[in-house]
């Protein structure tokens, strides 16, 4: 029981996330191409910041290596006067000055290596987010033409409601008028009926009319 209901809560929550996602797919895009931006400008700072050492790196061993160039001079020209003493020192400095030399070398060769893997993943994040730029347009411009669909169905809508209320305003105009239809049934009733009979023979000649009428009320107050 619990498990199932754990499951449609899942589910429940995955649809939610889903139509959040959708609804605001455009803004998320901008984020995440703004992230990548920040992300790939800290990488330009450590690139400088390792182009900026390597370079310093190398500048300190030409430095020591013209240093020991200068020193294996100096002492041979010790060993040639016979000074071994000064030769010995000369010697010692140059045996000190190869092994910093070694040290920075190595140094600069790991940089190298450090400075070119980077300098693949600046590019790799550049051409990228171009790609995102680039794709954040084209979302741009299907969701524009959503919008403007979504605004055609409503106005389809809209001209479908108002042509079901023209129909029935159409059915009602259209409907006989009761009242009228009272008074044909009346006159129709009338004319059946043989009540009337003597009247309408009156109005046609044959006779004295049965009922007085407002001409006979008129008639008999002149001749008085």
């Amino acid at each position: 029981m619990f498990g199932t209901l754990r499951t449609l809560m899942v589910g429940a929550n995955a649809r939610a996330e889903e139509r959040v996602r959708d609804t605001y797919a455009i803004e998320l895009i901008e984020q995440k191409i703004r992230e990548a931006q920040a992300s790939l400008h800290a990488a330009k700072g450590t690139l400088a910041s390792l182009i900026q050492r390597q370079r310093a790196e190398t500048k300190q061993v030409q430095s020591v290596q013209t240093r020991i160039t200068d020193l294996t001079t100096r002492a041979k020209m010790a060993l040639k006067d016979g000074n071994d003493d000064m030769a010995a020192q000369a010697a010692d400095a140059i045996a000190s000055l190869e092994n910093e030399l070694e040290g920075r070398r190595q140094t600069v060769a790991r940089l190298d290596q450090r400075i070119s893997q980077l300098q693949h993943s600046v590019e790799v994040g550049h051409r990228r987010i171009v790609d995102l730029k680039q794709g954040l347009i084209s979302a741009k411009a299907v969701r524009h033409e959503q919008q403007i669909q979504s605004r055609l169905n409503t106005t389809i809508r809209s001209q479908s409601s108002v042509e079901e209320a023209e129909e029935l305003i159409a059915q009602v105009l259209g409907k006989e008028d009761p009242f009228e239809q009272s008074e044909i049934l009346t006159e129709i009733n009338r004319g059946l009926s043989q009540d009337t009979l003597a009247d309408r023979m009156a109005e046609n000649g044959y006779g004295a009319a049965n009922k007085t009428t407002g001409a006979d009320v008129l008639k008999r107050l002149k001749s008085k």
